[in-house]
């Protein structure tokens, strides 16, 4: 009997590093993914991006724009509103980095520690956590894990300030290199540094590559009860 593929969900925060999903986080997630032997299905939530940068002279634009709309540009128009996030669809979730996950899916870049996470966003890792299903976050998307789970062990690298932040929020950092993951067992978290590192686009792959590997080892294997 042929066993079904692992699905993913895989979380976008606009398009584009500086003020949307990191582009090349986001692809090559999707490509481990399917190299891997899964399936994914986009989702980003149906609200304004804070701002709109100009990609080419990092100045902000005066216009606005929609993430769920930037998202469908790198998911081929495959996205869904968050809102719609089904953890008991999937085997696992993941959310690539970039400056919309820190803009667009929380106000960490403003605020913080005491940043806010959009509403959908921040349910939908509390109930793929409550169901025991692993999450990935990539670059500077692990903060999101650290607010809305107030525990773990993750990673962004090596930015202390970052790393202040995510400790103050109730987590522990580990430094990590390229391509390097940090697997936290207990709560079924998986993260690695990306861009948060002055990085290659094939190291960027390299980190993809195992940190979804990672993601789908700690999905085929079942959570640990409270009491172990």
């Amino acid at each position: 009997m042929t066993q079904p593929r692992p699905r993913m969900a895989v979380v976008l925060s606009g398009c584009g590093v500086f003020d949307g999903a990191e582009i090349h986080e986001a692809v090559l997630t999707m490509l481990a993914i399917a190299r891997q032997g899964g399936e994914y299905q986009c989702f980003a939530p149906n609200v304004d991006q804070h701002h709109v940068v100009n990609h080419l002279t990092g100045t902000e634009m005066n216009e606005t724009r929609n993430v769920l709309v930037e998202s469908a540009r790198i998911a081929r128009g495959r996205v869904e509103d968050m809102k719609a996030y089904d953890p008991a669809h999937f085997d696992a979730l993941v959310m690539p980095g970039g400056f919309g996950a820190a803009k667009n899916l929380s106000s960490f870049a403003f605020d913080g520690p005491g940043c806010t996470v959009d509403a959908d966003v921040a349910d939908a890792v509390r109930r793929t956590h409550a169901a025991g299903k692993p999450i990935g976050a990539l670059c500077i998307a692990p903060v999101i894990l650290a607010k809305v789970l107030g525990d773990g062990e993750l990673t962004i690298g090596e930015d202390a300030q970052v790393a202040s932040a995510i400790e103050a929020m109730g987590a522990r950092h580990r430094k990590a290199g390229h391509g390097e993951v940090v697997v936290d067992e207990g709560l079924r978290i998986v993260t690695t540094p990306c861009y948060m590192l002055d990085a290659t686009i094939d190291q960027i792959a390299q980190g993809a590559d195992n940190a979804i590997r990672a993601l789908l080892d700690l999905a085929r294997r079942p959570a640990r009860s409270a009491a172990e």
